[in-house]
Protein backbone atom coordinates (compact mmCIF):
# COMPACT_ATOMS: atom_id res chain seq x y z
CA UNK A 1 0.00 0.00 0.00
CA UNK A 2 3.18 2.27 1.03
CA UNK A 3 4.35 1.67 -2.72
CA UNK A 4 0.67 2.49 -4.26
CA UNK A 5 0.29 5.54 -1.98
CA UNK A 6 4.02 7.13 -3.33
CA UNK A 7 2.84 6.05 -6.77
CA UNK A 8 -0.27 7.94 -6.71
CA UNK A 9 1.89 10.40 -5.03
CA UNK A 10 4.01 11.23 -7.84
CA UNK A 11 1.36 11.18 -10.58
CA UNK A 12 -1.19 13.55 -9.16
CA UNK A 13 1.72 16.01 -8.27
CA UNK A 14 3.09 15.67 -12.08
CA UNK A 15 -0.49 16.23 -13.30
CA UNK A 16 -1.16 19.12 -10.68
CA UNK A 17 2.18 20.65 -12.63
CA UNK A 18 0.47 19.90 -15.73
CA UNK A 19 -2.33 22.35 -14.60
CA UNK A 20 -0.46 24.79 -12.73
CA UNK A 21 1.54 25.19 -15.73
CA UNK A 22 -1.36 25.20 -18.19
CA UNK A 23 -2.97 27.82 -16.12
CA UNK A 24 -0.09 30.32 -16.10
CA UNK A 25 0.73 29.98 -19.76
CA UNK A 26 -2.93 31.31 -20.31
CA UNK A 27 -3.17 33.63 -17.08
CA UNK A 28 -5.76 31.59 -15.22
CA UNK A 29 -5.35 31.05 -11.94
CA UNK A 30 -4.72 27.52 -10.42
CA UNK A 31 -7.90 27.66 -8.73
CA UNK A 32 -10.25 27.92 -11.48
CA UNK A 33 -9.96 24.72 -12.76
CA UNK A 34 -10.58 21.66 -10.81
CA UNK A 35 -9.22 17.93 -10.98
CA UNK A 36 -11.60 15.45 -11.17
CA UNK A 37 -9.53 12.13 -10.94
CA UNK A 38 -11.41 9.23 -12.84
CA UNK A 39 -11.54 5.83 -10.54
CA UNK A 40 -12.99 3.79 -13.13
CA UNK A 41 -11.92 0.10 -12.50
CA UNK A 42 -9.39 0.95 -9.80
CA UNK A 43 -10.48 -0.20 -6.50
CA UNK A 44 -11.88 1.99 -3.57
CA UNK A 45 -8.58 1.57 -1.45
CA UNK A 46 -7.37 3.70 -4.26
CA UNK A 47 -10.04 6.38 -3.64
CA UNK A 48 -9.15 6.11 -0.02
CA UNK A 49 -5.40 7.00 -0.67
CA UNK A 50 -6.71 10.10 -3.24
CA UNK A 51 -8.68 11.18 -0.41
CA UNK A 52 -5.46 11.38 1.78
CA UNK A 53 -3.63 13.09 -0.94
CA UNK A 54 -6.46 16.30 -0.93
CA UNK A 55 -8.51 15.06 -4.13
CA UNK A 56 -11.84 16.08 -3.92
CA UNK A 57 -13.83 15.05 -6.83
CA UNK A 58 -13.72 11.14 -8.03
CA UNK A 59 -15.72 9.98 -11.46
CA UNK A 60 -17.07 6.98 -12.43
CA UNK A 61 -18.72 5.87 -15.48
CA UNK A 62 -20.26 2.28 -14.74
CA UNK A 63 -22.82 1.93 -11.92
CA UNK A 64 -22.07 -1.42 -11.14
CA UNK A 65 -18.73 -0.49 -10.12
CA UNK A 66 -19.40 2.90 -8.84
CA UNK A 67 -22.11 2.02 -6.36
CA UNK A 68 -19.83 -0.81 -4.14
CA UNK A 69 -17.20 1.81 -4.17
CA UNK A 70 -19.18 5.20 -3.36
CA UNK A 71 -20.80 2.93 -0.23
CA UNK A 72 -16.82 1.67 0.72
CA UNK A 73 -15.98 5.59 0.57
CA UNK A 74 -19.06 6.84 2.30
CA UNK A 75 -17.21 8.61 4.97
CA UNK A 76 -14.88 10.45 2.95
CA UNK A 77 -15.74 14.17 1.92
CA UNK A 78 -16.00 13.24 -1.66
CA UNK A 79 -18.16 14.91 -4.75
CA UNK A 80 -19.15 11.60 -6.79
CA UNK A 81 -19.44 12.08 -10.55
CA UNK A 82 -21.42 9.81 -13.00
CA UNK A 83 -19.54 10.51 -16.41
CA UNK A 84 -20.67 7.79 -18.54
CA UNK A 85 -23.66 6.96 -21.03
CA UNK A 86 -26.39 5.98 -18.55
CA UNK A 87 -29.17 3.69 -19.32
CA UNK A 88 -32.55 4.64 -17.47
CA UNK A 89 -32.54 1.55 -15.32
CA UNK A 90 -29.76 2.20 -13.58
CA UNK A 91 -30.75 6.01 -12.43
CA UNK A 92 -31.70 5.22 -9.01
CA UNK A 93 -28.94 3.67 -7.83
CA UNK A 94 -26.65 6.48 -9.59
CA UNK A 95 -28.59 9.02 -7.91
CA UNK A 96 -28.14 7.75 -4.90
CA UNK A 97 -24.34 8.50 -4.45
CA UNK A 98 -23.67 10.51 -7.50
CA UNK A 99 -23.59 14.47 -6.49
CA UNK A 100 -23.36 15.41 -10.50
CA UNK A 101 -24.28 13.31 -13.59
CA UNK A 102 -22.20 14.50 -16.21
CA UNK A 103 -23.96 12.66 -19.20
CA UNK A 104 -26.81 13.96 -19.34
CA UNK A 105 -27.80 13.81 -23.41
CA UNK A 106 -32.47 12.87 -23.63
CA UNK A 107 -34.71 14.09 -22.21
CA UNK A 108 -36.20 10.53 -21.17
CA UNK A 109 -33.23 10.92 -18.77
CA UNK A 110 -33.81 13.76 -17.34
CA UNK A 111 -37.08 12.59 -16.05
CA UNK A 112 -35.70 9.45 -14.46
CA UNK A 113 -33.27 11.31 -12.94
CA UNK A 114 -35.69 14.19 -11.85
CA UNK A 115 -37.93 11.02 -10.31
CA UNK A 116 -34.70 9.39 -8.40
CA UNK A 117 -33.73 12.67 -7.14
CA UNK A 118 -36.95 13.72 -5.47
CA UNK A 119 -37.51 9.68 -4.26
CA UNK A 120 -34.26 10.32 -2.66
CA UNK A 121 -34.67 13.92 -1.38
CA UNK A 122 -31.25 15.02 -3.03
CA UNK A 123 -30.46 17.38 -5.87
CA UNK A 124 -28.53 16.47 -8.41
CA UNK A 125 -26.10 18.44 -10.11
CA UNK A 126 -26.45 17.73 -14.36
CA UNK A 127 -24.11 18.47 -16.87
CA UNK A 128 -25.55 18.59 -20.65
CA UNK A 129 -23.05 16.49 -22.40
CA UNK A 130 -22.25 17.56 -25.68
CA UNK A 131 -21.46 15.35 -28.89
CA UNK A 132 -19.65 17.79 -31.26
CA UNK A 133 -19.31 14.65 -33.60
CA UNK A 134 -22.84 14.59 -34.35
CA UNK A 135 -24.74 15.72 -37.28
CA UNK A 136 -27.75 18.04 -36.35
CA UNK A 137 -30.19 16.53 -33.79
CA UNK A 138 -28.56 13.08 -33.57
CA UNK A 139 -26.04 11.90 -30.81
CA UNK A 140 -22.37 10.40 -31.44
CA UNK A 141 -21.00 7.50 -30.80
CA UNK A 142 -19.81 8.79 -27.42
CA UNK A 143 -23.13 9.78 -26.10
CA UNK A 144 -24.07 13.51 -26.04
CA UNK A 145 -26.50 15.93 -28.07
CA UNK A 146 -25.66 18.19 -31.09
CA UNK A 147 -25.40 21.90 -30.22
CA UNK A 148 -28.81 22.47 -31.66
CA UNK A 149 -30.13 20.18 -28.80
CA UNK A 150 -28.68 21.93 -25.75
CA UNK A 151 -31.80 24.45 -25.25
CA UNK A 152 -34.16 21.82 -24.97
CA UNK A 153 -32.37 19.16 -22.74
CA UNK A 154 -31.48 22.73 -20.38
CA UNK A 155 -35.14 24.00 -20.38
CA UNK A 156 -35.61 20.50 -19.28
CA UNK A 157 -33.16 20.46 -16.31
CA UNK A 158 -34.34 23.63 -15.64
CA UNK A 159 -37.88 22.46 -14.99
CA UNK A 160 -37.51 19.45 -13.50
CA UNK A 161 -37.85 18.90 -9.79
CA UNK A 162 -34.48 17.79 -7.75
CA UNK A 163 -31.99 18.02 -10.86
CA UNK A 164 -29.64 21.51 -11.09
CA UNK A 165 -28.10 22.67 -14.05
CA UNK A 166 -24.40 23.13 -13.69
CA UNK A 167 -23.25 23.36 -17.29
CA UNK A 168 -21.95 21.28 -20.19
CA UNK A 169 -19.59 18.59 -20.57
CA UNK A 170 -17.95 17.17 -23.91
CA UNK A 171 -14.95 14.45 -24.96
CA UNK A 172 -13.02 14.95 -27.59
CA UNK A 173 -14.99 13.66 -30.49
CA UNK A 174 -12.57 10.85 -32.45
CA UNK A 175 -14.62 11.86 -35.65
CA UNK A 176 -16.25 14.88 -37.53
CA UNK A 177 -14.53 18.37 -38.49
CA UNK A 178 -13.07 18.23 -34.54
CA UNK A 179 -11.21 14.68 -35.21
CA UNK A 180 -7.71 15.33 -34.01
CA UNK A 181 -8.52 19.12 -33.10
CA UNK A 182 -8.92 19.12 -29.21
CA UNK A 183 -8.14 22.94 -29.02
CA UNK A 184 -10.78 23.30 -31.37
CA UNK A 185 -13.40 21.55 -29.86
CA UNK A 186 -13.10 22.81 -26.59
CA UNK A 187 -12.99 26.40 -27.89
CA UNK A 188 -16.34 25.39 -29.30
CA UNK A 189 -17.53 24.33 -26.64
CA UNK A 190 -16.68 27.68 -24.31
CA UNK A 191 -18.44 29.34 -27.33
CA UNK A 192 -21.84 27.62 -26.73
CA UNK A 193 -20.93 27.11 -22.88
CA UNK A 194 -20.87 31.41 -23.09
CA UNK A 195 -24.48 31.34 -24.78
CA UNK A 196 -25.76 28.69 -22.03
CA UNK A 197 -24.43 31.19 -19.41
CA UNK A 198 -25.97 33.99 -20.97
CA UNK A 199 -29.49 33.38 -19.59
CA UNK A 200 -28.66 30.93 -16.81
CA UNK A 201 -25.48 32.55 -14.94
CA UNK A 202 -25.08 29.71 -12.45
CA UNK A 203 -24.78 27.03 -15.29
CA UNK A 204 -20.76 28.07 -15.18
CA UNK A 205 -19.42 24.47 -15.33
CA UNK A 206 -17.60 23.52 -18.38
CA UNK A 207 -16.06 19.72 -18.17
CA UNK A 208 -13.53 18.79 -21.39
CA UNK A 209 -10.38 17.39 -21.92
CA UNK A 210 -8.97 14.43 -20.35
CA UNK A 211 -5.15 13.40 -19.45
CA UNK A 212 -4.14 13.45 -22.79
CA UNK A 213 -5.85 17.13 -23.57
CA UNK A 214 -5.82 18.86 -20.72
CA UNK A 215 -3.44 21.51 -21.54
CA UNK A 216 -6.26 22.55 -24.80
CA UNK A 217 -8.99 22.12 -22.19
CA UNK A 218 -7.23 24.05 -19.38
CA UNK A 219 -6.16 26.71 -22.80
CA UNK A 220 -10.05 27.14 -24.02
CA UNK A 221 -11.16 28.02 -20.50
CA UNK A 222 -12.56 24.35 -18.89
CA UNK A 223 -13.18 24.55 -15.40
CA UNK A 224 -12.75 21.08 -14.12
CA UNK A 225 -10.64 17.98 -16.26
CA UNK A 226 -11.31 14.51 -15.82
CA UNK A 227 -7.97 12.86 -15.45
CA UNK A 228 -7.52 9.23 -14.83
CA UNK A 229 -4.62 7.54 -16.19
CA UNK A 230 -2.20 9.92 -15.90
CA UNK A 231 -2.52 9.76 -12.23
CA UNK A 232 -4.04 6.11 -11.50
CA UNK A 233 -1.74 4.27 -14.23
CA UNK A 234 -2.72 1.65 -16.14
CA UNK A 235 -3.56 -1.67 -13.61
CA UNK A 236 -5.58 -4.27 -14.43
CA UNK A 237 -8.95 -4.37 -15.00
CA UNK A 238 -11.62 -4.74 -12.33
CA UNK A 239 -13.91 -7.77 -12.27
Amino acid sequence: MTDRRTQLAENLAQVEERIASACATVGRKREEVTLIVVTKTYPASDVRILHELGVRHVAENRDQDAAPKAAACADLSLTWHFVGQLQTNKVRSVASYADVVQSVDRVKLVTALSAAAVRGERELGCLVQVALDADSGERGERGGVAPDAIEELAAAVDAAPGLRLDGLMTVAPLAGPYAGRQRAAFDRLMEIASRLRSGRPAANMVSAGMSADLEDAVAAGATHVRVGTAVLGVRPRLG
